[in-house]
Order: structure tokens, then sequence, then C-alpha cells
């Protein structure tokens, strides 16, 4: 029983890690009065119009009424962990990550990020506080751990062309966390494992029901995958409703997968391997694009960008490049092995023994 215990705790945390959000709390980021644009003159990338709004919706539920966000209720069904537990969740797993992650720490960055993020923190359904930071990583992505602790990476930064379309990102993330869907993803996990019990204990001739177990096993991966592009889903909608309440064009997260769609096409591996377990690229752009036209009144403005992201984007590049330059350099000290010193002594520190160096004598003609 310990160790079906072990394997049901080791699978709980497992299924945890597909998450994630954030706690600092600052004011939202001043939108440069010169960037934000009428709709008709905004820039397309990767599409030639914007998806067309009606000046009116009709939401048929809460969850479709952007006007409610705030006031209702998501995350709803089986799940094992009280917000407390999964605040408790998320910082531990936020430990093991920065363990092993490199952070950005200027100041200038990671106090503009988590001010985009704040905003639309405050501008979603979260119940708990959000942490947000940012990872040195080329990678385009980010990612959400249970309870809050939000993870952005560097990559994702530099390679967004304006900050609706970093805010589009960090929107769906912080859905993921309003949703609870790490948690959520973790129970049903644990209720499969615990289902298979019975089978172990109970099954003819003890192996048989062993063996069934570990069948079982080998499946679950496959009802993740299910679950998480379900989620998936549910995050491309959340996400936007926060970044049309924070006052950011929805389009831009369309326009911002359509990119990096042509991107993956010209050199794949583009797109972050986590990403493998979401809908394909084109099924979440026409979802998204059915969803802004449907539930999201038509405005006649919507923040595009701003001054700042700019500077902050040219900073950021400046430090990572820093920093490479650093990581690179040739007079820094380095350790080697002592098999390594071996070698290189052979080679370098020790003398020829040949007899090519040695002196000759020879006899002069005019010697007797």
């Amino acid at each position: 029983m310990q160790e079906i215990r072990r394997r049901i705790m080791r699978s709980a945390l497992l299924g945890a890690l597909t998450l994630g959000t954030a706690l600092a709390q600052s004011p939202p980021p001043a939108p440069d009065a010169t960037k934000p644009q009428d709709r008709s003159e905004q820039p397309q990338t990767g599409q030639q119009q914007p998806v067309e709004q009606q000046d009116t919706v009709h939401p048929r539920n809460s969850k479709e009424d952007v006007e409610a966000i705030g006031n209702r209720k998501l995350g709803k069904g089986p799940n094992f962990y009280s917000l407390e537990k999964e605040i408790a969740l998320g910082k531990q797993l936020a430990q093991e990550v920065e363990r092993s992650a490199k952070l950005i720490d200027d100041p200038v960055v990671t106090e503009y990020v988590n001010r985009v993020g704040q905003n639309l923190v405050r501008n979603s359904d979260a119940r708990v506080p959000f942490t947000i930071k940012v990872i040195d990583s080329d990678e385009v992505n980010a990612f959400a751990l249970p309870g809050g602790f939000f993870y952005v990476n560097s990559g994702l930064i530099l390679r967004a062309q304006e900050e609706s379309e970093l805010a589009g990102v960090m929107a769906h993330e912080i859905s993921h966390v309003t949703a609870r869907h790490g948690t959520k993803n973790s129970t049903r996990g644990q209720i499969l494992q615990l289902a298979t019990i019975p089978l172990l204990l109970l099954g003819p001739a003890g192996l048989a029901g062993y063996g069934l177990y570990e069948g079982l096993n080998v499946a679950l991966p496959l009802t993740y995958l299910k679950f998480s592009r379900d989620a998936e889903r549910e995050a491309d909608f959340l996400g936007l409703q926060y970044m049309y309440k924070a006052g950011y064009d929805p389009n831009a997260y369309v326009t911002f997968f359509e990119r990096i769609q042509a991107d993956d096409k010209r050199r794949p591996g583009t797109i972050a391997k986590v990403f493998s377990t979401h809908p394909p690229t084109p099924e979440r752009i026409e979802h998204a694009q059915k969803e802004i036209a449907r539930i999201l009144p038509n405005r006649p403005e919507y923040i595009v960008t701003t001054s700042e992201f700019d500077s902050v984007k040219e900073r950021l590049r400046n430090v990572t490049f820093a920093r490479r330059a650093q990581d690179h350099d040739p007079g820094k000290p380095s350790l080697r092995t002592r098999t390594e010193q071996k070698q290189k002594g052979q080679t370098q520190g020790t003398t020829d023994t040949t007899d090519d160096d040695r002196p000759t004598l020879k006899r002069r003609p005019d010697s007797p």
C-alpha cells in the first residue's frame, strides 16, 4: 500500500506541473496616449482584416459575459485541492523551477512584465494572488503553476511585436489558473489511480491484476492529453475575455499565433515542446476568431502597444546579449577534470624524447 500511495503522490505532482500564476501588486501599465489605434489603422500581421465584431452581443451565460468577470465562479468539477493547498503546491513547484531556471533580475524588465500581468489579473476571475517572474530562455513560452506562480520566458517578450501580443499569451496562462486546470488535472489522475487499487488487490492471480494496473498507467498520458486540449481551448476562450477587459485588442492573440505558426513551418521546432499537447494552431486560430466575433462587443479603440514595451524589449535584448557574452568570455576561469589536465600535460607540458633533437658528432674532414 505504501508503494501505491507513493505512485499516487508522484502522479499528483506530475499532473500539477501543467499549470501556473503570481503575488506582486502594482499599478497597471499606463498606455502611451500616442499608441492606441483605431481598429481600421491597426497593423495586421498574418491576416488581412481584424475579426468583425458586433456592437451588441447576447451572452448565453455568465461565462460568456465579459461584464460578469470577477463575479463568476470558474473551475468547477472534482478537485482534491482547496485554494490554500493549491497555493502551497504551487509554491513548492515554483521552488523547484527556480532551482534549475536562470531568472532575469533586471528591475526595469521585471517590474514592467509584472505590471502588465497584474493588470490582466485584476481584469480576470483570479481568486489567488499572482507572482510573476521572467526566465532567461530563448524559447517562446510562458507557463503558470497552480496557486498563481507565473513565469514568462525572455524569448516570448522578444518575439512579441506589440504589447497586446505579450498580454494575450499572459492572459491565456492566467486563465489556466483561474479555471484551476492544474489541480483538476491532478485530481483526475489521482482518481484514475485510485480506481485501479481494487483491481490490484482483488484482481485474479495477483500478477494479472498488477499487469492490468501497469497497463492503465501507460494509458494515463493519453487521458491527460485529451484533457489538456480541452483545457487549452477554455484558456483561449477566457484569455481573450481578460485581455479585452483590460483594454487590449483581442485580435493580437490571433495574429501572434498566425505568425508563430508560419515560423514553425519555415523552421520546425520554433514552438516550445510543451505546445505539443495544445490543439493544432490552425484550430486555435479558428476558434479564437469565432469567439471574438460572438461574445466580445465592438470597441472603437484598443490598446495595441506602448512606447514602454519597445524600450523594455530593447533593454531586455541588451541584458540577454550581455549575459550571453559574459557566459562565453574566454578569459573566465574554468574548471577541468584531472583527466583533461593529464591529457593537456601530455600534449603541451612534456618534452619530446625522440632522437631527432639529440646532438650528433661528426668527424672533421682534416682530422687524422
